[in-house]
């Protein structure tokens, strides 16, 4: 699913880059894919899916960025 139009980010890109890249925060999120920067109407989505993705890394004990936290 998209989730920032302006950008064309899904999901699995953000899902990717907590899993892949270690990505934890929004402002992260935001330097890496530029999520919610520019109409800003995808920012709570954006969130969402980033807690979604980062609760699913703790349960498995998988994401790089939570290992060194």
């Amino acid at each position: 699913m998209y989730v920032c139009l302006c950008k064309n980010v899904t999901d699995r890109d953000i899902r990717r880059m907590v899993t892949v890249h270690g990505v934890t925060t929004m402002r992260q999120l935001r330097n890496e894919l530029g999520v919610s920067t520019q109409c800003g109407r995808c920012a709570q989505c954006a969130r969402e899916v980033l807690q979604e993705a980062l609760a699913e890394c703790a349960a498995a004990r998988a994401c790089p960025g939570l290992a060194a936290a």
